[in-house]
């Protein structure tokens, strides 16, 4: 009988699947999961509990769903894999759809049980607006991609609202059922609602808009058009209706296109192709064909662009809300890996650069929260009072445009503190570094916003005396915030914004309007920081150049969500 010879391989093998001496994991961050996005959140809890206390339940169980190890999971999936377009079945048919992984249909449906898309419509509460701004703000601490479909169906409402003929499509909008099947509207739980608004040849310019709608009848209330054009940024190709443009023979109107008609038969909707976009991977964008496609005139022909914009003040406060809720979330990812990872023999979190880095962040992303939810408050008054109709009117645009464009310079620091990991797509702070520049190009650029903050000052009566009473509380932080604000006031009534210096006058309105709301709201330590740097000349203009101070770590642990008691701090 043959013995086997004694080898040392075994145990080498073992060696190597262990990982041996040469591959210990040690002194890498914790993830960030295991807390709550709302209940761990000092200033928004104090927000809540200030203007919309009876949603405080709502905003509990969506904030717990961004600490939520599988939902951070779901949202890796959803935009690792990509959405899949299917122009046809196998036998040549059209199909026209497309395919997304199972993970966007889960926090799809997430977001549409915990009334992300709905909560301003269905509530009888005061403050609805707000209350549901609270909910995209943490929904956008979940996954971006999807805050698109939530934001659409939020803004869709304003265009049904009032009009017998889209009763339905407002109620399954609005019932809190995500439902993804191929199906005619009255066979379905819910709808998914989207916007095709932008042509290859006018871009943001609706002006510009080539597509024709001739008048083919009436039909149960409703003016039917037939529509013919194609349409350069269609997102959420599945969705069940779209709001779009066409030139009827009264001059650019809003129309909605069903994607069933009234028979069950699909609607005339060609999907060309999916936008390979740099970031939102998880979201479908594409370009559409319509060839004598049915539509529904919304309003009055002629009147098209005037419709959409009114959907738009939503849609742009969404993004204002949204870009705000990105840049919370890449704050609580800077701050966790900080906070649970060694360098130079000190925790991150406590190299006097880093905290002033981090408290830097914290401070820009409060302001931003608190600007935001400023125009939320507005839209819940725009009905019943004139003062809050026009300083949403004015202030939409300023915290669109500088949140939006805040939030990728943000996001690129708050990448800088997780260093090489944060630009592997691995780490969630690298989908939010590709993500946050996209918001300040969706419903406006930055030029766009800056134009409307100029035409808003020019044509509404009433809306600068407004917006300086706004910005003038009586907390006035000190002298250099006393002449900050009086500076901008003789600028502005001095007739001294034009196009050509919009964004340099339109950046100090946001700043003022958001040392306002820190002044009203924030801490007295944490307003008059923010003052003294962004108002007061303090600051560099890059994140950790505030002056020193033993004040930084308290800032930084404000902030800080993960903190193990935070939720009742």
């Amino acid at each position: 009988m043959n013995m086997p010879l004694e080898s040392t391989e075994p145990a080498f093998q073992s060696t190597l699947a262990d990982g041996g001496d040469t591959h210990k994991v040690f002194n890498q961050a914790d993830p960030c999961v295991g807390h709550n996005a709302f209940t761990g959140d000092v200033a928004l809890r104090e927000l809540v509990a200030r203007h919309a206390a009876w949603s405080i339940p709502d905003a509990t169980a969506l904030g717990a769903l961004a600490g939520n190890e599988e939902v951070q999971d779901l949202a890796r999936l959803a935009n690792e894999h990509s959405p899949q377009l299917r122009t046809h079945d196998r036998f040549g048919n059209r199909l026209d759809w497309v395919e997304f992984h199972p993970a966007w249909h889960q926090l799809m449906t997430l977001a549409f049980a915990h009334g992300v898309p709905s909560l301003a419509w269905t509530t009888s509460e005061p403050s609805g607006h707000l209350a549901r701004a609270v909910l995209s703000y943490l929904w956008n601490q979940v996954e971006n991609g999807t805050g698109c479909p939530t934001g659409m169906a939020y803004a869709a409402c304003a265009g049904f609202e009032g009009r017998p003929e889209f009763a339905m499509w407002r109620e399954k909008t609005l019932s809190g059922h995500y439902d993804p099947r191929r199906l005619p509207l009255p066979q379905k739980t819910g709808a998914v609602i989207g916007y095709a608004m932008t042509e290859k040849q006018g871009g943001s310019d609706l002006r510009q808009t080539q597509t024709t709608a001739t008048f083919a009848g009436t039909e149960n209330g409703a003016r039917i058009y037939s529509v013919t054009g194609h349409k350069w940024f269609f997102s959420v190709p599945t969705s069940d209706g779209f709001y779009t443009l066409a030139r009827t023979a009264s001059g650019v109107s809003c129309l909605f296109v069903p994607r069933f008609l009234p028979d069950g038969s699909a609607n005339r909707i060609a999907v060309q192709r999916l936008k390979d976009k740099c970031g939102n991977r998880s979201n479908a964008s594409s370009e559409v064909e319509f060839n004598k496609t049915r539509a529904m005139l919304v309003g009055e022909e002629g009147r098209g662009i005037r419709e959409i914009l009114s959907h738009a003040h939503l849609t742009r406060l969404d993004f204002a809300v949204g870009s705000a809720g990105l840049m919370r979330q890449a704050l609580t990812l800077a701050i966790r890996h900080a906070a649970t990872r060694d360098g130079f023999g000190r925790r991150m979190a406590d190299l006097p650069m880093q905290t002033n880095v981090l408290a830097d962040l914290a401070l820009e992303s409060e302001a931003a929260m608190w600007s935001a939810m400023r125009v939320a408050r507005a839209t819940d008054s725009m009905a019943s009072n004139e003062r809050e109709r026009l300083l949403a009117r004015v202030a939409t645009p300023v915290v669109k445009y500088w949140n939006c464009q805040r939030a990728t310079y943000f996001v690129y620091e708050a990448l800088q503190v997780h260093g090489g990991n944060g630009f592997i797509m691995e780490n969630p702070i690298a989908r939010l570094y590709r993500e946050a520049p996209l918001n300040s190009i969706w419903e406006g650029t930055t030029n766009m916003m800056c134009m409307d903050v100029v035409r808003a000052l020019g044509r509404e009566k009433g809306a600068l005396d407004v917006f300086l009473d706004e910005i003038a509380p009586p907390e006035i932080a000190d002298a250099a915030h006393a002449k900050f604000i009086a500076g901008l006031r003789d600028d502005l009534r001095g007739g001294a914004i034009d196009e050509g210096n919009a964004r340099a006058v339109v950046t100090r309105m946001a700043l003022a309007l958001q040392a306002s709301e820190m002044l009203r709201h924030s801490t007295d330590a944490v307003a008059q920081r923010f003052v003294a740097s962004r108002l007061g000349g303090q600051h560099a203009g890059i994140m950790g150049t505030l002056a020193t101070g033993a004040d930084l770590r308290e800032i930084v642990a404000r902030a800080d969500v993960t903190a193990p008691g935070a939720s009742s701090s």
